[in-house]
């Protein structure tokens, strides 16, 4: 009988036999009820006097001046996008690993997205793909702080000074997190987060960006709301014939049960989510220096963190594991913890027709270069690079429980031992063949 359970062998947890409370998130006390059915009794769900506390509270904590709420995070970012003022034939600089929301509403908005490669190490855009993307066109980077890792700011904002771009943060992963010292949120021109219930900061379905520049605050607010849209808060000569109607054709207004939630979680997020980092870097301590599945992780020592590490990722390098593939390591962890290991995380956005083929209006041309000065889907053929990077995903802890975490990391060091077990497995979901990726769908 083979020693890994996968061949047979007897498991270290029969199944994922870990307490809840290792992974109960977000903490929801008896002051966060109370504050949500405060809103609930008083049918004030709707209105905005709470969302406006919630702002400036927000906005201070991060550092900045002004704070927008959104009904989620998707539309901060194409507030946010709105704001900073692309227009049709623009160009935005973005990291090809990322979600979605971080991009796609600046092709909605007519902006061309011009996408980089993500540095393999971390798996946050490389600014050493930069220059290859720039343009006289170009107008603004996109920046995410992805799985909780801080991008390099200090190359990325010498980037930007030197051509004179405005630069985005979507820090939707990494809300209180740090780069050298200084608070993730507060380096971009604009910067806008989701704090969605899964998030590290979660708060229902909400959204907010944040700002230093009162032009750029008044053009989010005016793009998400009617009620707002008014000559008490919008100055502007452009905004003011159009107040009482969003700018953005739809309600962005955001559910004040979610705001008055979030100031609660507020007052107490800083203490939580560094238990958080607490628990995951035991974890990856557990496996420093293990071949093939290196940690997504920062050197705190020069006053960086990974925020509330949503989500915590590992990059796979298989030529560590003699070529073992990555679903075969992931399904082998699986058998050893009872808990599946999620395997590619968010695919390269290039790769998706929506990027490529989607023509919305039927014009014949697709979306992304509708409004081009050149087709910059030919600048994807430089991408293989981000392609071919493999990750994985590992439990989510959210509190410092070592008995409990060191039985999931026994698991990967168990099969990391024992490896040659699985020399000569197949799956063809490891097959990469001319630049497909794992997560391609």
């Amino acid at each position: 009988m083979s020693e890994l359970a996968i061949r047979g062998g007897k498991p270290l947890l029969e199944r994922f036999d870990l307490p809840e409370e290792l992974f109960r998130w977000p903490i929801v006390t008896e002051e966060d009820e109370a504050a949500v059915l405060d809103v609930l009794r008083r049918n004030r769900a709707s209105g905005n006097e709470i969302t406006t506390l919630f702002e400036k509270e927000f906005a201070a904590w991060n550092g900045r001046k002004y704070g927008v709420c959104a009904c989620n995070g998707t539309m901060a970012i194409e507030a946010s996008i709105f704001a900073a003022g692309l227009r049709p034939g623009d160009e935005i600089i973005c990291p090809t690993k990322t979600y979605w929301a971080s991009i796609l509403s600046a092709q909605k908005l007519g902006a061309t997205v011009v996408f980089a490669n993500v540095d393999p190490d971390t798996v946050c855009l490389d600014p050493d793909d930069l220059e290859r993307c720039l343009s006289p066109w170009t107008k603004a980077i996109m920046m995410v702080h992805y799985w909780a890792h801080p991008c390099d700011m200090d190359r990325i904002m010498a980037f930007a000074k030197k051509h004179g771009l405005l630069v985005i943060e979507d820090y939707s992963h990494a809300q209180g997190g740090y780069y050298k010292g200084q608070r993730i949120g507060a380096f971009g021109d604009i910067a806008a987060t989701s704090l969605m219930s899964q998030k590290s900061f979660a708060a229902g379905e909400l959204g907010i960006l944040v700002t230093d520049k009162e032009e750029y605050y008044e053009r989010a607010l005016a793009y998400l709301h009617y009620e707002r849209n008014n000559e008490t808060n919008i100055h502007l000569p452009e905004l003011t014939p159009y107040c009482n109607v969003p700018l953005g054709a739809m309600k962005g207004r955001a559910n004040q049960m979610c705001t008055a939630f979030a100031r609660v979680q507020l007052k107490y997020y800083d203490e939580r989510i560094a238990e958080i980092r607490r628990a995951l870097n035991y974890f990856w301590d557990r496996l420093e220096g293990a071949p093939g599945v290196h940690g997504l992780r920062v050197d705190e020592s020069d006053g960086s963190n990974m925020a509330g590490w949503y989500v915590p990722h590992f990059t796979y390098h298989p030529e560590e594991l003699d070529g073992l593939g990555l679903h075969v390591f992931c399904d082998a962890v699986a058998a050893e913890i009872g808990w599946q290991i999620p395997v590619g995380g968010n695919y390269p956005l290039h790769t998706h027709p929506i990027f490529r083929t989607y023509d919305p209006t039927g014009r014949g041309t697709p979306m992304r270069i509708a409004n081009a000065h050149r087709d910059v889907r030919e600048l994807d053929k430089e991408l293989t690079r981000s392609e071919n990077i493999l990750c994985g995903e590992v439990p989510y802890f959210k509190h410092l429980m070592k008995e409990e975490i060191d039985k999931v990391a026994d698991g990967f060091l168990k099969v990391i031992s024992n490896y040659k077990e699985l020399t000569g497995a197949h799956d063809e979901r490891d097959a990469v063949a001319e630049g497909q990726w794992y997560g391609k769908v």
